[in-house]
């Protein structure tokens, strides 16, 4: 077994491919905050791919982080000199190969200043970011920024040693307009609908806070291109560790993917950006009908499974299409109740995305596992799924489907299993949803009452009512019961 590095790559064994351009030669053009699996199977992956064909050699990535958990990611990949093993888990096999696009990582520090005096350095004219769709500090329902939010209060009373990626943002954009580097590029790499719209308007409202002519500065100067990315990148344990040492490479962050990549993004950039579309990224003045149908029918697809599953003690994604009834429910709701209101993209109608995403969930070699998928609903709901509702109720199609999974994940959200086993706390406001499950296993009503998710829609009574029914019928007969009348209306 070969320990990763620079000095390895030619030990490695021979069907692994490696980078064929000098890294040495490799120069800075972007920052990525937020450097986990997805974005080094995804945004790195296309860097890459780009540099193996002796392009886009001044842009590699400076990896970059805010949490104190990123510091250890930091030194992971600094031992090995921030090389990283994809591992590709097709039906019909498994390769690997390793990339080399990211040449640096700034080390984490509670006031970000390493961080902030990186992206105010000139040969930074990108700034990504892959932070979780609920790291944005807006209101589910509104979007609207959440200026009340105590990181967002301390970063506006203390804009030079900020707590949240944005702050530091803002701190080194300051900068760079004071020393007239000029603006970057703010990416959004997230899954969120108007990533872009919504990066810029988390950035700029946090700088109005505590500088005005800095916010209009940014907003004037930067630009924030909206993307939509997709790829299915489950977390990294032993069991992918292993899956490296059969292949020979001891790699301590490898990343397994499946064999689908996808990249569409709004063609903005304020300060230039390298040839992505030369490795199958889609520039486009129209994400927003990519955005939607990937976000309503994968991600809103994930929360339609995993409410059911979880219930049910099923551990995978592909365990979850492997229950019948769970993988006809999928089937039903994203044809009945969300297909309806998604437009078809150049080369897929969304019916035919629907079938590709059943056989991409279905993978066996994607461990993909249902709680990695069910976290953060309190932000996954509200922007994968409830906005399906709200097009169902507006233009008089089915809902009963989208109904029965806000029910499954009020039965979730309660916290034991039908096996009588506990599903232990896996959201940020998981107290506070246990306790509107519980009071909604006699009253389901105090369940869509939580308006910080659902808005008015307790006042909608198409919903109210499918939504009381199915959550009683899920007490009384247990979720498959429930699962099962619904596919037999």
């Amino acid at each position: 077994m070969v320990k990763l590095n620079n000095k390895t790559l030619s030990d490695l064994p021979a069907n692994i491919a490696v980078p064929t351009y000098d890294r040495s030669a490799l120069t800075a053009g972007i920052v990525h905050i937020g450097l986990g699996n997805f974005h080094r199977a995804h945004q790195a992956w296309y860097l890459h791919r780009l540099m193996q064909n002796g392009q886009a050699l001044d842009w590699a990535i400076v990896g970059a982080g805010v949490r104190p958990n990123d510091e250890t990611r930091r030194l992971e990949l600094l031992e090995q000199d921030y090389l990283n093993t994809l591992i590709e888990l097709d039906p019909s096999g498994i390769s690997a190969e390793v990339t080399g696009a990211m040449i640096d990582f700034v080390p984490v520090t509670a006031d970000n200043a390493p961080l902030i005096a990186r992206m105010a350095q000139a040969d930074i004219r990108i700034v990504a970011m892959t932070v979780t769709e609920g790291g944005y500090y807006i209101d589910p329902v509104t979007k609207a920024f959440d200026a009340n939010h105590p990181d967002i209060q301390h970063d506006a009373a203390n804009p030079t040693t900020p707590k949240t990626p944005f702050g530091a943002m803002a701190a080194a954009l300051k900068i760079r307009r004071d020393t007239g580097v000029g603006p970057f590029t703010g990416l959004c790499c997230d899954n969120l609908q108007g990533n872009g719209a919504i990066l810029r308007q988390t950035v700029v409202s946090l700088a109005r806070l505590s500088d005005p002519d800095l916010a209009d500065w940014i907003d004037a100067n930067c630009s924030f291109p909206n993307s939509m990315v997709d790829c299915i990148v489950p977390a990294t344990g032993p069991t992918e560790i292993a899956l490296a040492h059969e292949l020979g490479i001891e790699d301590l962050a490898p990343v397994t993917h499946e064999n689908f990549r996808q990249w569409i993004i709004e063609d903005d950039f304020c300060a230039g950006r390298p040839d992505w579309d030369k490795a199958g990224a889609v520039f486009t003045d129209d994400v927003h009908a990519y955005e939607m149908m990937k976000i309503r029918i994968l991600n809103g697809g994930h929360q339609i499974i995993v409410g059911a599953a979880e219930v049910l003690g099923i551990e995978t994604i592909s365990g979850c299409m492997s229950n019948s009834a769970i993988a006809a429910f999928f089937n039903k709701v994203a044809l009945n109740e969300i297909v309806p209101h998604v437009h078809p993209v150049p080369g897929r109608t969304p019916e035919s995305y629907v079938e590709l995403i059943s056989s991409r969930f279905a993978n066996p070699r994607i461990v993909d596992t249902t709680r990695r998928v069910a976290f953060d609903g309190s932000s996954r709901h509200p922007g994968f799924v409830i906005p399906s509702i709200r097009d169902g109720l507006a233009a008089g199609t089915p809902i009963e489907g989208l109904a029965l999974t806000e029910a499954a994940w009020a039965r979730m959200c309660e916290g034991t299993r039908e096996d009588g086993s506990t599903i232990q706390p896996n959201d940020p406001f998981w107290t506070d949803l246990q306790v509107a499950a519980k009071a909604a296993k006699d009253d389901p009503a105090k369940w869509i009452a939580q308006d910080q998710f659902y808005g008015d829609l307790a006042n909608e009574p198409r919903f109210a009512e499918a939504f009381d029914k199915w959550l009683r019928l899920i007490w009384a007969e247990g979720m498959t019961a429930a699962l099962k009348t619904y596919l037999a209306a």
